[in-house]
């Protein structure tokens, strides 16, 4: 009897009073529908904004690579690396084998390669560690064979007879680079690659620290004299490193190549990024 009473006494008889209670209930529940709404509409909001970033990065890239085929398709000159990217090794790490020391100096290799020392000071460095000699780069050249990527003499032989001038510009050295030219036909003179100095007795003594290469930002130097030297409007520089990607002005494009490292900051900089030769030479002969 009191339950009874109790819901009495809970439940109001007039149905005036019923309705206001019900629109007091439906009010007091409007503040939490708006912030559903809220999120809902904000949810929606930052995913549009996600998606119209990320067409328009799309867009970008799409624009960037459409560039540098452009540029490759039209160029006086194509600059390339040598190590992993005209060879399937690093030269300096060849080297390093040879003379025993290849962890210590390969450590290094991969630090100036994404950009994380200064170029010189890691040569300098490896330099030192492996301290070389004329007789032991010669025993080392002899025996080391250096392999050239898959494709890599087509695409120079395509380039040549297209008309466009092919140089070697190296962080690497001059007596393992000038074999390599020789083979594909480039000139001498098309090598731009570090001097190793040895006093008389054919020991290490240093490098030479006036080449262009030897130093951060020198690829990009080599390409600005070329264009002042030979009157090249356009220049496309590629290779699979940070200090390749450096070039890029004055080279009017950078191609970045994974085909032996794959290295994350070439691959978000470059214009266009490819891990073999096979896109590059679709489009040589397309043209």
């Amino acid at each position: 009897q009191a339950q009874h009473n109790f819901c009495k006494r809970c439940i109001p008889r007039d149905p005036m009073a019923v309705q206001r209670l019900n629109s007091s209930r439906r009010i007091s529940a409007l503040p939490n529908l708006i912030v559903v709404w809220l999120s809902i509409v904000l949810v929606a909001l930052v995913a549009s904004s996600f998606s119209h970033a990320n067409d328009a990065e799309i867009r970008a890239k799409a624009g960037k690579k459409a560039h540098a085929k452009e540029m490759l398709r039209t160029a006086d000159a194509v600059c390339f690396d040598v190590d992993s990217t005209v060879v399937q090794t690093e030269g300096i790490d060849v080297l390093a084998e040879c003379f025993g020391v290849y962890d210590e100096v390969s450590n290094l290799t991969k630090k100036a390669m994404d950009g994380n020392v200064k170029f010189q000071d890691a040569m300098a460095a490896r330099l030192q560690i492996m301290q070389p000699t004329t007789e032991g780069v010669a025993e080392c050249l002899e025996r080391e064979q250096q392999m050239f990527t898959d494709g890599m003499e087509m695409v120079v032989a395509q380039l040549q007879e297209r008309g466009t001038d092919v140089y070697l510009v190296s962080g690497g050295f001059e007596l393992m680079i000038k074999p390599l030219a020789k083979q594909l036909g480039i000139p001498q003179e098309n090598i731009y690659a570090n001097r190793i100095i040895f006093n008389g007795a054919g020991n290490y003594k240093g490098f030479d620290r006036s080449a262009p290469t030897s130093k951060s930002g020198g690829k990009g130097r080599v390409v600005s004299k070329l264009k002042r030297t030979k009157g090249y409007k356009t220049v496309v520089m590629i290779g699979d490193g940070a200090t390749d990607m450096e070039a890029r002005p004055p080279a009017n494009a950078f191609i970045g190549f994974g085909g032996v490292q794959a290295r994350s900051k070439v691959r978000a900089g470059a214009d266009w990024f490819v891990t073999s030769w096979a896109p590059v030479l679709k489009l040589l002969f397309a043209n």
